[in-house]
């Protein structure tokens, strides 16, 4: 694709979750599609995630669900508990792909991106590691793009899907400014107990803890850590100062907490939100995915809007004669929807840090019931 000038010609940036969805729809459409991923290949951040029913029910139109299904835990409810792991409240989540398959899936992120990827490259998309967009030039009806490499491509479409700290946005002068939560978020990777049949959170006097399958053998504890400075820690500190911050926690925390003892990996993140305001588009370029709109984790539902984006770019690209009006039904369909959400997980956020958790679990819920409407 070194000097492709066709109609249907697309570059995307990032080979995540939105970015590897968006190729496979466009290619499927009959777009020629080229990824540029700064990463190596298999390098993905974090260890897990879940892929709520928005999500099953955009992989399924691709055929995909089940392979995630086979390769995850397939979960329907999300348990809440006080501290001593009395239960709180349950929410039973919608099975938007069907009675008889669950409502949503916890996977590990390598496996879903391997998945992601195999079906990409079936599609007939290229994916180029190691590079990533460093100009960007509109050209009428084309977009000129300059890669770290020394390439240039002139295509139709240009996709910026690099994640929430997006170079590509600022390359298209869409500017947006990333909010701290005074929340840091610990994940360690575990064998799953037996009882971790689906979501597991403890409401704790001060933070909150929680458990999330990822198949029969693994799950990932998650301690949400409130009221405190954005910073980073030495990797050797990491397991021990998670274990000392589980330490209120007793009765099934304590069990978890055992299991980080024997974990070799411990990650521990910022909350940080980002929402794009105004135009996502200038031109035939346009940011998706964490690129436009970035929840924190509370909704578990960041990769859900990451699939949404990907498909209905490309359906509104097949619905429209030219790429500059998709672009503008795209971003007239999925701004309100993205606003929500990331507006939702900031509100549950702060509730959390006020330790108002039972106002934060109906929130939770109506909220899963609004994201189960059609995207």
């Amino acid at each position: 694709m070194d000097s492709c000038r066709g109609a249907r010609t697309a570059v995307i940036v990032g080979a995540g979750v939105a970015g590897l969805t968006a190729a496979t729809a466009l290619a499927r459409g009959g777009w020629q599609v080229e990824i540029a991923e700064v990463g190596p290949p298999e390098a993905t951040s974090g260890w897990g995630l879940c892929l709520t029913g928005p999500a099953l029910r955009g992989l399924d139109e691709l055929g995909l669900a089940d392979a995630c299904l086979a390769a995850g835990h397939g979960m329907s409810t999300i348990t809440h508990a006080d501290v001593h792991g009395e239960p709180a409240g349950e929410v039973r989540l919608p099975r938007l792909i069907g009675a008889r398959r669950p409502a949503m899936v916890g996977i590990a992120r390598p496996v879903l991106h391997r998945i992601l990827h195999a079906e990409a490259e079936r599609c007939g998309v290229v994916v180029r590691h190691g590079v990533t967009v460093a100009a960007v030039d509109q050209e009428r009806d084309l977009v000129r793009v300059g890669l770290s490499d020394g390439t240039v491509r002139q295509v139709a479409l240009l996709v910026a899907a690099d994640g929430i700290r997006s170079s590509a946005r600022g390359l298209l002068g869409l500017e947006t400014s990333l909010e701290f939560h005074g929340q840091m978020v610990w994940r360690a990777l575990v064998p799953r107990p037996r009882w971790a049949t689906g979501i597991h959170q403890f409401a704790g006097k001060a933070d909150a803890a929680g458990l999330v399958p990822l198949s029969d053998r693994q799950a990932y504890v998650f301690l949400t850590e409130n009221g405190v400075e954005r910073s980073a820690l030495p990797d050797a500190e990491l397991a021990p100062r998670l274990r000392q911050l589980l330490e209120p926690f007793p009765g099934r925390v304590e069990e978890i907490r055992s299991l980080v003892s024997g974990s070799e990996s411990v990650v521990r993140r910022p909350v940080l939100t980002a929402l794009l305001e105004g135009a996502w588009n200038r031109g035939n370029a346009v940011v998706i995915g964490d690129a436009a709109h970035a929840p924190a984790p509370q909704m578990a539902s960041g990769a859900a809007l990451a699939v949404e984006d990907g498909l209905v770019l490309a359906r509104e690209l097949g619905r429209h004669a030219t790429v500059g009006a998709g672009l503008q039904a795209f971003a007239g369909r999925r701004a309100q929807r993205c606003r929500t959400l990331v507006e939702t997980s900031v509100a549950i956020a702060g509730l959390e840090q006020a330790q108002r958790h039972r106002e934060a679990y109906p929130l939770v819920e109506s909220c899963h019931r609004l994201m189960a409407e059609p995207a």
